[in-house]
């Protein structure tokens, strides 16, 4: 990391302005692994009902960079910024853009049922810094079991 340049993680939230199929998400997910690569940006992208989470890490200039690319782009809608903080080393090394479709509940969720995707939308700084902990631990966990053919 270059002293002039120290990473930042930024997470925000959007809306598809309509919905995405699997194709478009396909193709989504790919033109941002391929923009994210070029960029020296990596992150996690997180989708469920249209809705999205994502995490990028990069220098100032290149997340913020991406990030007002994002905020026009006209597929999203409620572009929200949640958290911006420095960091020392990136939590995505090797994802330029890690990706999972959420799917939804479809039954009534047990009784102490937390969402930590729907936490992310509340705006609690607190809430969304463990939330954004738990869903990078999960994702990495679920990354790692289909590595080794679980």
């Amino acid at each position: 990391m270059n002293e002039d340049h120290p990473l930042l993680s930024l997470v925000y939230t959007s809306s598809a302005a309509q919905p995405f199929s699997e194709t478009e998400l396909s193709d989504l997910l790919r033109d941002s692994r391929t923009n994210n690569r070029s960029l020296g940006v990596t992150g996690l992208l997180l989708h469920r009902d249209g809705e999205f989470v994502q995490i990028l890490e990069g220098t100032r200039d290149e997340v913020g960079d991406l990030m007002a690319r994002i905020a026009e782009d006209r597929r999203h809608r409620d572009v929200r910024v949640l958290l911006e903080e420095p960091l020392h080393e990136r939590r995505f090394p090797q994802w330029t853009m890690g990706y999972e479709s959420l799917a939804s509940i479809d039954e009534t969720p047990p009784e102490g049922y937390r969402d930590s995707f729907d936490d992310l939308r509340m705006g609690d700084h607190d809430m969304i810094g463990r939330a954004l902990m738990e869903l990078t631990m999960w994702f990495r966990v679920r990354e790692t079991d289909r590595s080794l053919g679980a």
